[in-house]
């Protein structure tokens, strides 16, 4: 997927603002299982991703809790990092990825040059935090097997992409589990 593809989904840019955020940006390449972010470390930067899927996880009790995937024309930015300075979780490559890297300092200075590149940044978030609340309320009220046929239905590719394990732990179920909702959904 194209940057301006992935910016203008978001919120359309007049051309001068485009031109001023792709300017910043750099395409680079890194390979299945790369770590962009690492749990407990600061983040410098923010990518979209061209091609590729990329999942954030966190450590509990040793185990790797899958909490966010990510697919092509989508960020991969910690909002915490960004506005707070915080550190964030695990983001893992899940296949050989392009992306596209701008520095978070660059962003934070684009947001308070540019009144259309600031709204491009608030509407980015107020969609990340639709998103968010949607999951926490699926998770809250839908059954494992419910979330599965979401997930298939809104992201059909993310089985066949992602190992099982993994799916498994992002709709917080065991990986038997998933495979007695899988035997019975066909």
């Amino acid at each position: 997927m194209e940057l301006i593809d992935i910016i203008n989904r978001v919120y359309r840019l007049p051309q001068p603002s485009l031109d001023a955020f792709a300017s910043t940006v750099a395409e680079v390449e890194y390979p299945k299982r790369f770590l962009l972010f690492r749990q407990g470390r600061k983040e410098k930067k923010s990518y979209f991703i061209k091609r590729g899927l990329a999942r954030a996880y966190a450590l509990k009790d040793g185990k790797e809790v899958t909490f966010w995937f990510g697919r092509e024309g989508d960020t991969l930015l910690s909002f915490p990092t960004l506005f707070d300075g915080q550190e964030y979780a695990n983001t893992e490559l899940m296949e050989d990825s392009i992306l596209y890297e701008i520095e978070l300092a660059r962003l934070r200075e684009l947001y308070t040059s540019d009144i259309h590149l600031a709204t491009w940044g608030r509407r980015h978030a107020e969609l990340s935090c639709i998103q968010a609340e949607k999951l926490f309320i699926a998770r809250q009220f839908k059954t494992s097997t419910e979330l599965y046929r979401e997930l298939l239905d809104e992201h059909p590719d993310i089985t066949q992409r992602v190992p099982l394990g993994i799916v498994a732990s992002y709709l917080g179920i065991s990986q038997v589990s998933l495979s007695r909702i899988r035997a019975k959904a066909k």
